[in-house]
């Protein structure tokens, strides 16, 4: 019997090539203002930038999809991200509007660690449209928060040690990754709206001023960040830490049991002369255990 630890679905150079495309686009499509001089034209645009973002999106997670699937992600795989999509769409609801108390966000550490970058990047992009459509949520801001999501979750695939860390230290590490990613979630999502509530807003203080230097820009976009989203983000970052250290061991060890079950890798081999019809040797298909 051959023993192996579950591995995560892997990526290959197209996977990865898609993936870095949908980040570079959707880094320009949030950040680009920042960066355009007073005189452009394109400061008198500025908050149409999510819109065509809005449209771009959609269209560029559809092809990770499908690049995706082209190296793994296989009837079963797709089985396993229709539920963790549903547990997470169904958990963000619980505590929408309370301090930023939001249980999605371990499952999509944990999903991530468990079953890939490439796994990860789609469950967070799929699970933040479908909480999307489940609490009404749907509007222009929706794919930055889907591809804020997607990195959240890939993030946590990428993070070192996989197939050797285990117990408390790697619960330690992922409550460590939950807490700062959870800000940098807020982060990206903060940098969507202020850019588009405050485009054309002359004013001084924490407003996004079209045209000024990027320098001036991030020193408001650090005090709007400090003085409206702070408490709403620790919030996020604190729930993470705690729900992945008392009942991450315990999550993990399902994911880790669905994913060696489910053998999405499994392949086929021939073993040894047997009896079979006209002295053929019979189809053997070799699986692949865990013991943990």
């Amino acid at each position: 019997m051959t023993t192996t630890r579950p591995r995560p679905i892997r990526l290959g150079p197209r996977s990865v090539a898609a993936l870095a495309l949908v980040s570079f686009v959707g880094l320009v499509a949030i950040g680009w203002p920042l960066f355009a001089d007073r005189d452009s034209a394109l400061t008198d645009h500025a908050a149409d930038a999510p819109w065509f973002f809005a449209l771009m999106l959609p269209l560029l997670i559809g092809v990770v999809v499908a690049t995706i699937a082209d190296c793994g992600m296989d009837a079963k795989a797709v089985a396993m991200l229709g539920v963790l999509a549903a547990v997470g769409a169904a958990l963000r609801p619980i505590g929408a509007g309370t301090a930023g108390l939001e249980p999605m966000f371990f499952l999509m550490v944990l999903s991530g660690r468990v079953l890939g970058p490439g796994f990860g990047f789609v469950l967070g992009a799929v699970t933040m449209f479908a909480s999307a459509l489940l609490t009404g949520g749907v509007g222009p801001w929706m794919p930055t928060q889907m591809l804020a999501m997607g990195w959240f979750a890939m993030g946590a695939g990428l993070l070192p040690g996989p197939d050797r860390l285990r117990g408390r230290r790697e619960l330690v590490l992922l409550a460590a990754y939950g807490f700062v990613a959870a800000f940098a979630y807020g982060t990206v999502t903060n940098l969507y709206g202020w850019v588009t509530v405050s485009a054309g807003n002359q004013q001084a203080g924490i407003f996004f001023l079209p045209g000024d230097p990027a320098s001036a820009n991030l020193v408001r976009f650090l005090a709007f960040l400090l003085t409206t989203s702070l408490g709403w983000d620790l919030g996020r970052a604190l729930l993470t830490v705690v729900l992945t250290m008392t009942v991450g061991g315990a999550l993990l060890r399902a994911l880790r049991r669905a994913t060696r079950r489910a053998n999405f890798e499994a392949q086929v081999t021939f073993e040894g002369p047997g009896t079979g019809l006209r002295g053929e040797a019979p189809h053997r298909t070799q699986v692949t255990y865990d013991v943990e």
